[in-house]
């Protein structure tokens, strides 16, 4: 019985064959139409209450609904430029600096200038009226004063103004990748195919798709809210799995051609073998990205959605249009050739350099098993001491001037560093008991030494219901001594103090934030996990029908999955290569980027994974021994595999170059695993397995063309080509 997903690909390709030009109008047609969705529709983005969580959600929530929210706010830190800090001209800044600040439109409330202990640093806080979000007003003023003060160092860094910074370089960064992802890309298909029409069809089918999924996304915003990153997401993985599918399509249609076959005959053999992996290699893709809507979380939900939409799309385009420009060009496809690279492109595509290194491998599989095992343990046992922490001040890249006023400001005055809200919610008959409760509460947080005493009175609501304690921490924001005392904080202190009957208290702020973040990440990363497995194992069952070929998959992926976990704690969380990446170790890994890794690499890796198996399970179906057909399934396809890792690897590795901490812990992670899955894993392990299971790894069942069914070459056909 023919499989489904192989029914579906080659009635596809078969009417777009027939029918070209309407499958090519129809493509055309629904890129404009998504293009111009994007343009009449907006976008609908994620806002403050979508990012909530846990306990310090609820305490957010209680503090909007109060109206006690703390409006945005901006520090100004004056230092000396050079040697001691004359002081008398610091007070004559920081005057000037309240009088300018103060007169600026929008500025509510500006501070008397601070001294720290020891007088080397003065701070002028200004606080905004609520609803204003423009600190450019703010920063003309500091500027005038600026240039009356050469001998001073008056640096401003605040709500606004850090939040802009960080926006700025993550938008520079992620511009730049796809400013030269899409050349490199360019590159290597030519050096894949050695022809100008061949090399381009890829990328022009992966930009079609990228573009219409960003026209999609605008209405999908307003049932999954858009995170401000995820276009650039959509076109990276876009990029990748359409420009890997177009090239497995277009390497089997090209072989069929070389083999004496029309080009009618070539794309219909192509959407039967290629055309079935691109199903089910973008099935797997789907299932790993669907993983992320367990977590509940805005951030993951957005990408989630925009990655199944790119690659649906990129997926579609491959078994529809692609077929059709095919059957249009025939061997106009391989023009205009480029010389040399068309010569080399040959001389590689015969597979002389992968039956090399394939030989030792079928000679002694359990050995070379055995040997990739030990390299994946080895590069995986550091993820057992993997640390997560959220992201802070400390991942932020240090030439952010922003950001490092801020943590200047963060050492000169601690009480601007971790602080924890205590948000009460009680009858407004009952203000005095509650004051007295978060008195004992500041007294006995002090007496742990994990707190300081308050900087000043607990804040109450008009209505009297809501009140707000802060208690700031006397540590660094990435100390695990802060996620310590927050836990104290919740199930100690406030039991034991604020024991007001018909009282609901919450502990908020950003670190309680933060560790409500990484709480649910690792509550629900096992549970992402066995999802992604158990679906991709059964999306491996179902087309290849074999429970041997699947467990094989799933364990790979495993191996895959903790090679890129031991390697990014490696290299971020104990420094190896910082130096070579430009980077300072944190001293933990950014909790979301484990789970976002997991998922894309298992879907990724799969392209090229099914591939190999398809390719194989095709030669075992027409005759031939297994080990023969691991041999043959593997040299065959060696090519297709290296340009598809080749893309997917420079892609993500673009990501390590980036400045932001997030984009180079993602870029090291994704680019080194799909580089030794490509390598080690398919080439080495994966053979090896297949060929010590044998006839087994096919079980329960087998499948046979059918009479006249075009599969693959005969035996006699294979032989005599090899």
């Amino acid at each position: 019985m023919s499989n489904p997903l192989t029914t579906v690909s080659m009635r596809a390709a078969r009417w777009s064959a027939t029918h070209p030009w309407r499958a090519i109008l129809g493509w055309i047609g629904l890129v404009v139409i998504a293009v111009a969705l994007s343009t009449a529709v907006s976008s609908q983005e994620a806002t403050d209450a979508d990012y909530r969580v846990g306990e310090s959600g609820t305490a957010d929530r209680w503090v909007h609904e109060a109206g006690l929210a703390a409006p945005e706010s901006e520090q100004v830190l004056v230092t000396a430029a050079d040697g001691p800090l004359d002081q008398a001209e610091a007070e004559s800044a920081g005057a000037r600096l309240v009088d300018a600040v103060g007169a600026v439109d929008g500025v509510a409330e500006v501070s008397e200038p601070q001294w720290n202990p020891d007088r080397t640093a003065m701070l002028v806080s200004a606080q905004l009226a609520k609803d204003h979000d423009d600190a450019a007003p703010i920063l003309a003023a500091v500027d005038d004063v600026r240039a009356d003060f050469p001998g001073l160092d008056i640096r401003q860094a605040g709500d606004l103004t850090l939040d802009d910074a960080i926006d700025d370089r993550v938008g520079d960064d992620l511009s730049s990748a796809e400013g030269i992802s899409l050349p490199i890309t360019l590159v290597l298909m030519l050096l894949a195919f050695g022809a100008l029409i061949a090399a381009g069809l890829p990328v022009l089918l992966a930009a079609t798709s990228v573009a219409a999924t960003i026209g999609i996304s605008a209405p999908v915003s307003y049932l999954f809210p858009a995170e401000p990153t995820v276009t650039s997401m959509i076109v990276l993985i876009g990029m990748a799995v359409g420009v890997d599918y177009s090239l497995f399509y277009l390497k089997r249609e090209r072989e069929e051609r070389a083999r004496g076959r029309s080009t009618r005959d070539a794309v219909e053999i192509a959407a039967q073998t290629s055309g079935h992996s691109i199903l089910v290699s973008g099935g797997a893709v789907i299932c790993a990205m669907a993983g992320l809507f367990l977590m509940t979380d805005v951030t993951f939900n957005s990408l989630a959605v925009g990655s199944i939409l790119v690659v649906a799309i990129a997926v579609l385009g491959s078994i529809t249009v692609l077929p059709a420009l095919l059957a249009r060009l025939g061997r106009w496809v391989d023009r205009p050739r480029v010389p040399l690279l068309w010569r080399l492109n040959r001389r590689i595509g015969q597979g002389g350099i992968s039956r090399r290194l394939i030989a030792p491998v079928l000679r002694r599989p359990v050995v070379a098993l055995l040997a990739g095992v030990a390299v994946v343990a080895a590069l995986a046992v550091p993820a057992l001491g993997m640390k997560t922490h959220a992201s802070n001040l400390d991942t932020l890249p240090g030439d952010i001037a922003e950001v490092q006023t801020f943590k200047d400001i963060v050492e000169e005055f601690p009480a601007e560093g971790p602080v924890a809200q205590v948000v009460v919610r009680a009858a407004a008959a009952d203000r005095a008991d509650v004051a007295d409760r978060l008195d004992d509460l500041a007294a006995a947080a002090a007496d742990t030494g994990s707190f300081r005493a308050p900087s000043g009175p607990a804040v109450v609501s008009e209505d009297g219901r809501t009140t707000i304690l802060e208690l700031p921490m006397p540590f660094d924001e990435s100390d695990e001594a802060v996620d310590d005392a927050l836990r104290l904080l919740r199930d100690r202190l406030v039991p034991e103090s604020v024991d007001l009957a018909g009282a609901s208290v919450a502990v908020g702020g950003g670190a309680a934030e933060s560790l409500d973040n990484q709480q649910r990440m690792s509550d629900r990363l096992p549970l992402v996990i066995a999802f992604v497995l158990v679906l991709t194992f059964l999306m491996m069952v179902f087309a290849f029908r074999s429970i041997p070929i699947a467990v094989v998959s799933t364990v790979l992926n495993l191996a895959s999955v903790a090679v890129a976990f031991g390697l990014m704690t490696l290299v971020f969380q104990h420094g190896v290569g910082e130096s070579l990446l430009d980077f300072d170790s944190p001293g933990f890994v950014i909790d979301w980027i484990p789970l976002f890794v997991l998922v894309v690499l298992v879907g990724l890796s799969m392209d090229y994974h099914v591939f190999v198996v398809s390719r194989i399970r095709e030669l075992v179906d027409a005759g031939l021994p297994a080990r023969l057909a691991v041999q043959r399934g593997v040299t065959d396809t060696a090519g297709v595999i290296t340009s598809a890792a080749a893309v997917m690897v420079s892609v993500f590795a673009i990501f390590a170059t980036l400045s932001m901490l997030e984009m180079k812990m993602m870029g090291v992670g994704l680019s080194a695993a799909i580089l030794l899955d490509a390598t080690l894993v398919r080439l080495v392990m994966l053979p090896a397995a297949l060929v010590l299971l044998g006839e087994r790894a096919w079980w329960p069942s087998r499948r046979r063309p059918r009479r006249g069914e075009p599969v693959v070459p005969s035996v006699p056909e294979m032989v005599t080509a090899g």
